[in-house]
């Protein structure tokens, strides 16, 4: 019985690389100065009218409709809701992991959804990171090797992925952990780490999809903190959507989705049936400028109801 052997980080990072139909799909990277940390700050991101719908039945059940939103570079804002509502959709949407079936989302004026899968491949693992409930690592490489994949992934060399995950590694406070797998790591240590990768190479926008749902109360304040030391560190902008009030409470902007993914300041009471609340493009962001939110009227769509 022959041994198995288990696939180097880079072996690793090529397979994901064809999974996602990545560079190596679409050619080598050639705009390799933009895959360097510290050159990027916080993405400009406008989506308008964005939509959602899914066929069931032969019939097409909508789950958003017609979401304005403007985001300006290194916002930090927060989306709550009731479960259901379609937080997690537009988050997977706004992050390229599913395509809109209506609207336009312009991430520094570049739009997104006429992008061809193997350049969006590229251009997620670039420019955003994400973090979810679950860690999602790779349970047989170590925490460094990880953090490693995305810059292995964008054909930055291994020493110098290896410094940038050693570094960001030792600034959540895990550089006495590089060597230990998923398995070895407590449920905050995990997550610690998840951050890190998807911090590694200092994205233009960080996705974050209930980041603490499965961690107790003393470590997920203490991932809430690291959170808002390195966006305001590294100058991402930042969109969590969590049921946590804590959390969303640290947030300088915080939007609350309801009916089909209108987004209203969060405190505010909803606006009568058939029009939209609007965050008024008054109102100043964390950056101290800002744009915002403003739908127009809207009925919504006869089965509606079935999405929440």
């Amino acid at each position: 019985m022959t041994d198995v052997l288990e696939p180097s980080p880079v072996e690793a990072a090529n397979r994901s690389d064809r999974s996602l139909g990545g560079p190596s799909e679409a050619g080598p990277v050639t705009d390799a100065v933009d895959a360097v940390p510290g050159e990027r700050r916080g993405a400009r991101i406008v989506v308008s009218k964005l939509g959602k719908s899914y066929l069931h039945g032969g019939k097409a059940l909508p789950i958003l409709w017609d979401i304005d939103l403007s985001l300006e570079p290194g916002d930090m804002v927060a989306v709550v809701g009731a479960s259901g509502v379609g937080k997690s959709t537009f988050l997977q949407l706004l992050g390229t992991l599913d395509l809109p079936t209506s609207g336009s989302i312009k991430f520094d004026g570049e739009e997104l959804t006429t992008m061809s899968a193997s350049r969006l491949a590229e251009f997620r693992n670039r420019r955003i990171g994400f973090v979810f409930q679950f860690h999602h690592l790779l349970p047989e490489f170590t925490a460094l090797e990880n953090v490693m994949m995305p810059a292995l992934i964008q054909r930055i060399s291994t020493e110098r992925a290896r410094r940038l995950a050693r570094d960001i590694l030792g600034r959540v406070g895990l550089a006495h952990r590089l060597t230990h797998r998923p398995g070895e790591l407590s449920g905050g240590e995990q997550q610690r780490v998840a951050l890190a990768r998807a911090m590694v190479l200092e994205p233009s926008l960080l996705l974050a999809d209930e980041p603490t749902g499965n961690l107790d109360r003393a470590t997920g304040e203490a991932i809430h903190q690291l959170f808002l030391d390195l966006n305001r560190e590294r100058g991402s902008t930042l969109l969590v959507v969590t049921h946590n009030p804590d959390l969303a409470a640290l947030m300088p902007r915080r939007l609350r989705m309801i009916d089909g993914g209108r987004l209203i300041p969060e405190g505010s009471p909803p606006s009568p049936s058939g029009t939209h609340a609007a965050v008024t493009p008054d109102a100043p962001s964390s950056s101290g400028t800002h744009a915002a939110v403003a739908a127009p009227d809207l009925v919504p769509p006869p089965d509606a109801g079935a999405a929440q």
